[in-house]
């Protein structure tokens, strides 16, 4: 069974926590829920998602929730399947509180991987919504907002890979892209931003692979282009 999950958090920093949390089952449940978190949200990610700490002063715990027990159960059974967008980070934000998805999707690296010819000049999900022209109401940098976006994108990326490979094999395919760092087409910020790696200058790119904050989507890119 897939779940598709989304947090929002108090930071994107190695100590953040999650503060909303929202899944829906493939079955159509959903769950969308509030907690405290153990430290205090960050003004700059109040300006991304709107949540303040007034609003989950009364809240419980995550841990303390029957959701956390919930998604225990669900993430110890080893038939259903996280699906997330740049999964790693909700998987990060999982593994904080003691759940860990035995198996991941993520839409990210799937859409970053249909995309060799760089068509697409970026990969975020709002994006992708509104360049692919998916029809639904949903608010945006929500959890559950998100996972009806999510869902939506990770049906049409499903389509097209059982087009391309077949039934049988679209799950264990999808988990194995997944899994492994994928080779971007076009920088995605900076001064090159929009440009093709391969017409990007060594010197930038021998600049850029010393730096600390990057993906390994575009650390791998970096090396391979450097090589």
């Amino acid at each position: 069974m897939f779940i598709f999950l989304d947090t929002e958090t108090t930071g994107t920093q190695l100590e953040d926590r999650l503060c909303q949390l929202a899944y829906k089952l493939e079955t159509g449940a959903i769950v969308n829920e509030l907690f405290k978190p153990p430290l205090t949200i960050k003004i700059d990610s109040m300006c991304v998602h709107h949540i303040t700490n007034e609003m989950v002063a009364d809240k419980p715990a995550f841990k303390d929730s029957s959701d956390h027990r919930k998604l225990v159960g669900l993430f110890n059974d080893d038939t259903n399947i996280l699906v997330a967008h740049n999964a790693k980070f909700d998987v990060d934000m999982l593994e904080k509180e003691d759940i860990h998805p035995k198996k991941a999707i993520c839409t990210l690296k799937l859409a970053r991987h249909l995309d060799p010819e760089g068509k697409i000049l970026k990969y975020g999900l709002q994006y992708l919504r509104y360049f692919l022209g998916i029809k639904i109401e949903a608010s945006a940098h929500d959890a559950l907002g998100d996972i009806l976006v999510l869902e939506k994108l990770f049906e049409r990326i499903f389509v097209k890979m059982r087009k391309e490979i077949g039934p049988a094999a679209v799950e264990d395919k999808m988990m194995e892209i997944s899994s492994k760092p994928v080779l971007l087409s076009r920088m995605y910020f900076g001064k090159h931003k929009g440009q093709f790696f391969r017409d990007i200058p060594k010197d930038y790119l021998k600049w850029l692979s010393g730096t600390d904050d990057q993906d390994e989507d575009l650390r791998y890119t970096v090396e391979h282009y450097l090589k």
